[in-house]
């Protein structure tokens, strides 16, 4: 293998690195026991009768004028469900108070095998309540009680009597679907302008995926603007925005779950606020909820209407894009070709093989495959390159050995490009195939992380692979290798080891002076893969453990069956013969023409500091 060939396996390296580094989760989890043996019971919410509900509705549109619903210090809970959701209500706001999706579990219920639908948010957690001017003062709605008018097995309508006119607020569930239809209705309240009808929307997402620090650190507030696009706050640090542009939906995103608030008619007007904040340290919601989501938005009052499309879901990909409406940008798969790569390559092979329920581990497997042998020409031309850099490695030294000088490296490099010329060799044909691979390994890096299909999919020893694999607890944290045993990650360097080994007899150039030695970077990358993926998913250590794996068996089928040394050389000394031979009548290439022009010039520059 030679240097180039080198640089581009470190080029690659040090890019993964740095991604690692980025993605290191911190030491949060070592804390959950303590923490969650310290919390508070929560109350669980029990549904009223609806006789009960009926006794406490009260008809609030027949109150007199300047009239405001009771404050109150907490309310009722009324719960609506479908296939899909369970969803808590609080007449106190009139809010969505809490939302558990039937279908998946927490990462805690999962591993003790219980039967619980997974939590969202709870009643404490969420409000979402509307704000305006009223009489020298400003109301905030989830501090009043709204009473039931209306409650059926899918809708409920609570109601809010104000300046003789009435602000209800009604919520719908979809059949078998992730949706909540919301609709709020300003009725008879001409003192007040439905321009002045702002939203605000408050969210603190609980626990729910085994590694939190994770879960926390890809954890935002995503938007999609009606001009400029697709944009979100940051993930790794607090963030605030007043939005230049409308809006057409709002994301409150976390790592395999989310809530997208759409309005039918956009969030139209320019103001609209978002911010996302982690929770201070010794704080217990720092321990138990990922960030607090807050937005300010700006309503779209159609007549006296503004309603709009709730989604409480999974991120799945195949899901979210059946809307139509671009949600699927929520996903993590990385910017630009990396992106492109995953929506057009990875994903659609993938989808496919899940789909056919072969089982993830097979079909992470098989996917590997695939994705090798779309790669293998590339791979081919690699080895080549690096047979052919090792057969000139003698010739390569006698050139190192005849201009040792600085001053002659101008006529060393001419000499250099002739003999690859001549041999039909390159020092960039190893370097450059590895360069064409790099986007396929980073889209792959953002992938495996972002896949909704690996959460809670078992294989082998590992019972998760959206998480990690451990076959051991150390009982301690060292970092920044962790408090467990990764097997896959210990595959995944010690392949990479093998590789390397098996790598380094082709490493045909010398140790330059001043130059870092390659070796011993090569060997070193293996450890540095052991700290920095230890906490990663072990679908993504997996599939880096079998490419690589992959990589060694086609390297040895490809040198013993495919490419005979002793052939090349043949076939390179031949080729060296004929252009030697007509080395004189073809012309030089401008690149040539360039080095002995400057070769000339270092020449008469030498000649005049000798005078």
């Amino acid at each position: 293998m030679d240097r180039n060939t080198l640089t581009g396996l470190v080029l690659i390296g040090l890019v993964l690195t740095i991604f690692s580094i980025i993605n290191q989760p911190s030491e949060e989890d070592l804390k959950k026991a303590k923490i969650e043996a310290a919390q508070k019971t929560e109350r669980e919410v029990k549904e009223k009768k609806s006789e009960t509900l009926r006794k406490s509705a009260i008809k609030t549109s027949t109150k007199k004028a300047g009239n405001l619903a009771k404050v109150v210090a907490k309310g009722e809970i009324i719960r609506l469900e479908n296939e899909k959701l369970i969803i808590d209500f609080n007449t106190k706001g009139g809010i969505v108070a809490a939302v558990y999706l039937k279908e998946y579990k927490s990462y805690d219920d999962f591993s003790k095998k219980k039967d619980k639908p997974i939590c969202l948010f709870r009643d404490g957690d969420a409000h979402n309540q509307l704000v305006f001017p009223f009489k020298n003062q400003k109301i905030y709605t989830k501090n009043y009680l709204f009473d039931v008018s209306q409650k059926t097995d899918n809708k409920i309508v609570f109601e809010m009597g104000i300046d003789g006119g009435t602000i209800i607020q009604t919520y719908q569930l979809k059949a078998n679907k992730f949706d909540l239809d919301y609709t709020i209705q300003a009725k008879g309240l001409e003192n007040i302008s439905k321009e002045n009808i702002l939203l605000n929307w408050k969210t603190a997402f609980r626990k729910t995926e085994r590694l939190f620090s994770e879960q926390r650190r890809v954890s935002t507030i995503c938007y999609n603007q009606k001009n400029e696009g697709f944009s979100y706050l940051s993930e790794t640090a607090e963030d605030y925005l007043e939005a230049e542009d409308a809006l057409e939906w709002v994301a409150y995103k976390q790592s395999y779950f989310s809530s997208i608030l759409q309005p039918k008619e956009g969030f139209e007007k320019i103001g609209s606020k978002m911010s996302v904040k982690t929770y201070k340290e010794g704080s217990e919601k720092n321990w138990s909820h990922l960030k607090d989501y807050n937005s300010t938005l700006d309503l779209n009052f159609k007549g006296d209407k503004a309603s709009f499309s709730w989604y409480f879901g999974p991120n799945d990909y195949q899901l979210l894009n059946s809307y139509k409406s671009d949600y699927d940008e929520i996903l993590n798969f990385g910017w630009g070709l990396f992106r492109w790569i995953n929506l057009y390559a990875v994903q659609p092979i993938f989808t496919l093989l899940v789909n056919t329920k072969i089982g993830m581990g097979i079909a992470i497997l098989i996917l590997t495959l695939v994705l090798k042998l779309i790669l293998m020409p590339i791979q081919w031309k690699m080895f080549v390159s690096s047979v052919k850099m090792k057969i000139l490695k003698p010739e390569v030294d006698e050139l190192n050995a005849k201009y040792p000088k600085k001053d002659d490296a101008m006529k060393k490099q001419m000499e250099m490009m002739t003999l690859y010329k001549e041999s039909g060799a390159s020092p960039l044909a190893g370097c450059i195939p590895m360069l064409i691979q790099m986007p396929i390994l980073l889209a792959v890096f953002r992938f495996f992380p972002a896949a909704f299909e690996l959460r809670q999919r078992p294989f082998l020893w590992a019972e998760d692979l959206s998480s990690y694999d451990s076959i051991f607890e150390i009982g301690f944290n060292i970092w920044p290798y962790g408090d467990h045993v990764s097997l896959f990650t210990l595959l995944m360097a010690g392949t990479t080891l093998v590789y390397t080994v098996m790598n380094s007899g082709n490493m045909q150039q010398p140790q330059q002076p001043g130059m870092p030695n390659m070796k011993v970077i090569m060997y070193i990358f293996p450890i540095m893969m052991i700290f920095f993926f230890n906490n990663y998913s072990a679908g993504l250590s997996y599939y880096y453990f079998i490419s690589t794996l992959i990589s060694i068996l086609m390297m040895l089928v490809i040198k013993k069956f495919f490419v005979d040394e002793d052939k090349l050389r043949i076939k390179m000394a031949n080729r060296k013969t004929q252009n030697a031979s007509g080395v004189k009548e073809k012309k030089k290439s401008r690149f040539q023409e360039k080095l002995e022009e400057m070769q000339r010039k270092q020449q008469e520059m030498l000649k005049n500091r000798n005078k």
